[in-house]
């Protein structure tokens, strides 16, 4: 059964979040567009092996889920959604240094706040980093194409559209493709154009993180290429890659990220 949601009024929304399990406390991001229990639902990751030893707080995101958010793109960004992290473990994790685990925009914000607040984390896990630097570009502009896509013909229409094929070749034996979005249709459009205009630190600047990170990449997905994940195998000091191709290697994920929150 799914813990009842707290809330926490932090920076202008009010953000929702829980906790399983019990032990070291470890914060789980999501990616944009789902919630804090979406990409579990829809089968792309387990966590239960991780709550088995940590306190697993899973929130959602400003905007997302069960949270508010406002109409404006800059409180999409990766660096505000950080804060918005660092603001929510200052409530649920006091004092503590957490585990972090992300995945896509919730990668990003791990990263942001890593580096904004070095202190307050221990280890880090960057599932599906998505697009970065040079790859960024190409995103933006499909970010602002669909976003202006559901203004003008709703959300509804936008999801119709959309191919239900798997990202990736690790995803085929997931329960949904195309998700449900959890984000209102009057929002959605700016979380979008947040998207658009963020990314990443310069490499140089995340050469500075050294705690040890784990980053989990999967192929044949333009969103969440391999290339970000290599690129930032390089950029940081203490880091280690794994690449999933199958579902059965999807699969071993949570148990890898288990052992290597357990050897903290």
């Amino acid at each position: 059964m799914t813990p009842p949601f707290r809330y926490a009024d932090l920076r202008g929304a009010r953000l929702a979040w829980n906790q399983t399990g019990r032990g070291p406390a470890a914060v789980w991001a999501h990616g944009m567009s789902t919630n804090s229990y979406g990409q579990e639902s829809s089968g792309q990751f387990d966590w239960r092996a991780v709550s088995s030893a940590h306190r697993l707080i899973r929130y959602d995101a400003r905007g997302h889920g069960r949270s508010s958010g406002g109409r404006t793109a800059v409180e999409y960004t990766w660096p505000e959604l950080a804060q918005d992290l660092l603001a929510l473990l200052d409530v649920t994790a006091p004092g503590e240094r957490v585990h972090a685990i992300g995945a896509s925009m919730g990668t990003a914000t791990i990263l942001c706040a890593a580096l904004a607040a070095p202190g307050g984390f221990d280890r880090l896990v960057l599932t599906t980093p998505p697009t970065i630097w040079q790859t960024r570009r190409a995103m933006a502009a499909l970010r602002e194409s669909d976003a202006a896509e559901i203004e003008r013909d709703g959300l509804a229409a936008y999801l119709r559209a959309a191919p239900d094929v798997p990202a990736s070749p690790a995803l085929a034996e997931a329960k949904r493709h195309v998700g449900p979005i959890a984000v209102p249709s009057s929002i959605y459009p700016w979380v979008l154009r947040g998207s658009a205009i963020t990314d990443l630190p310069p490499a140089d600047d995340l050469g500075m993180l050294d705690r040890p990170t784990m980053i989990l990449s999967w192929t044949g997905d333009p969103a969440h290429p391999v290339s970000s994940g290599e690129l930032l195998a390089e950029a940081l000091p203490n880091a280690e890659l794994q690449v999933a191709a199958t579902p059965a290697e999807l699969r071993s994920w949570p148990a890898a990220v288990a052992d290597f929150l357990a050897s903290a």
